[in-house]
């Protein structure tokens, strides 16, 4: 595999220009906001409960938290008790403004509305960002991020943590060993989320909830009156403010395709069926198929999503000659007894077996199994994909990946049984998180740079917009537009409200 190749994946961004004692060694980089590595950063916090309070804390373990900032108290609360001495905010520009001279980097996560409003508005001020998942609503502020992060030169990570994986590599490293043949058609799915979808109508009014700020939770979009089926997460299920389940785990369990197939832009997509279609929310179950041209060596490829798949429904996907294989078992079976022997061919064709340290819950780093913790999340019907994964339809064999990446196997389990991996061609991570905060010391570029991860939620983006829009939509990536559908244009780039609006 020619080094450029997987260099368009991993380092990207800055590699080749970062002196060798890293960016912080070097004072006119210093002062563009890179640290020594012997020291800490400073981090702030915007979206300081569920996932955001969840990251936060992931900063905390080895940096300095120095702000917080959510516009919901009660969301916030226990993470606002276990840091009482940072100073507390609603408005993130606010805290931006009052603490910036203190700030290296924030973390956000917040609803997906306003991801990138949150992170251009960091960018702008020379901070680091590390962004959830996925990194943004529409394909046009995806765009925005990538090019912003060019212009304002700061370390940029999305929370998609599978991408930390050894996992994830490993299913690069077999598919580029030719040990599947040609990838024509791969078959993703996402289990159903608990966001409300299928909706008749937009929930009643309600009153907002002391310690709330509705207009700042609004933020760019469009003032509504509030509603309790909007917070604190059944948001994601709206058009207006979230992306559904292809958001939600779409961007997880596409991660091992967009890398092993290097996927860049499709030239179409369309939705293939739905479930009860709705104007304000996803569909309750859809099937949605994306088109993507030759690449390098690689052939054309369709992409399928399986929205919300299930194995109880009769309409689910059914891999063809695995009618008595498990398509998505939980990852910590897949190795031998859970702890994932490893056999690699080395130098030589030498084959080495080395015991891992057995399954490991969090996204990768030295010693975790090629075979990963967790599992499926729904009960398993041989042959039928359903639950959390993919799988690849290749030439010479087919393979499936588990949850987000976290678990890889040959089907059939015959064969995986005795196979040997091919030779390590990517470099490891040492856990999504660090590896961010390494890159905002001046180390290689994030696995998940916007360099990377922003074309990725860019394609992955257009699956939300065939929700909304029938038929097949042919996209134009250098345009950034739909070349037979007005209708569909309307909705790459979000309508802001005023004093809202994003630019560099």
């Amino acid at each position: 595999m020619p080094t450029s190749r997987r260099h368009f994946f991993f380092g990207s961004l800055l590699a080749g220009a970062v002196p060798s004692a890293g960016f912080g060694s070097v004072p006119s980089l210093r002062a563009l906001g890179y640290k020594p590595f012997y020291d800490k950063l400073n981090v702030a916090a915007i979206g300081c409960g569920g996932q955001g309070g969840s990251i936060l804390n992931q900063a905390a373990e080895t940096e300095n938290l120095v702000a917080m900032c959510d516009v919901d108290d009660n969301r916030a609360a226990a993470n606002f008790a276990k840091y009482p001495k940072q100073p507390k905010y609603k408005d993130f520009r606010v805290m931006l403004d009052k603490e910036g001279k203190n700030i290296d980097a924030c973390t956000i996560g917040i609803p997906d509305h306003m991801h990138a409003t949150a992170a251009i508005a960091c960018m702008q001020r020379g901070k680091h960002v590390y962004v959830e998942k996925p990194l943004t609503r529409t394909p046009w502020e995806a765009r925005l991020l990538k090019d912003a992060a060019v212009k304002y030169r700061v370390a940029t990570q999305m929370g998609n943590q599978g991408y930390s994986h050894e996992s994830i590599r490993v299913t690069a490293e077999i598919l580029w060993s030719g040990a599947i043949g040609d990838v024509k058609e791969v078959h993703v799915s996402g289990s159903p989320g608990t966001h409300p979808t299928g909706l008749d109508k937009l929930p009643d009014e309600r009153g907002v909830p002391t310690g709330l700020d509705w207009d700042l939770w609004l933020g760019g979009a469009s003032m509504r009156p509030y509603a309790s089926e909007y917070t604190p997460y059944n948001w994601r299920g709206f058009f207006d403010f979230g992306t559904g389940q292809i958001g939600n785990w779409g961007i997880h369990t596409m991660g091992p395709v967009n890398l092993a197939l290097q996927l860049g832009a499709p030239t179409s997509v369309e939705m293939v069926r739905q479930e009860k279609a709705s104007k304000w929310t996803f569909s309750n179950r859809a099937v949605i198929r994306f088109e993507f041209p030759a690449r390098g060596g690689m052939p054309p490829v369709t992409v399928y999503w399986h929205d919300s798949a299930q194995s109880d429904d009769p309409e689910s996907f059914r891999v063809a000659g695995m009618e008595n294989e498990v398509i998505l078992p939980p990852s910590d079976n897949l190795g031998d007894k859970g702890r994932g022997t490893v056999r690699r061919t080395e130098g030589g064709g030498k084959r080495s077996t080395q015991k891992s340290a057995g399954p490991r819950t969090g996204a990768g780093g030295p010693g975790v199994p090629v075979y990963g913790p967790g599992g499926a999340s729904v009960v398993q019907r041989p042959g039928v994909l359903a639950g959390n994964g993919a799988v690849f339809l290749g030439s010479k064999g087919t393979m499936a990946t588990v949850s987000r990446g976290e678990g890889v196997h040959l089907l059939p389990a015959e064969r995986w049984k005795d196979y040997v991996l091919p030779p390590q061609l990517l470099t490891r991570s040492p856990g999504h998180m660090r590896d961010w905060i390494r890159a905002c010391k001046g180390g290689d570029a994030a696995c998940s740079d916007f360099s990377v991860s922003a074309p990725y939620t860019e394609w992955m983006l257009l699956g939300v917009i065939a929700f909304r829009v029938p038929g097949k939509l042919l996209w134009d990536s250098k345009l950034m537009r739909f070349t037979n559908s007005a209708e569909a244009n309307q909705y790459v780039k979000p309508v802001f409200r005023k004093g809202w609006e994003l630019k560099l």
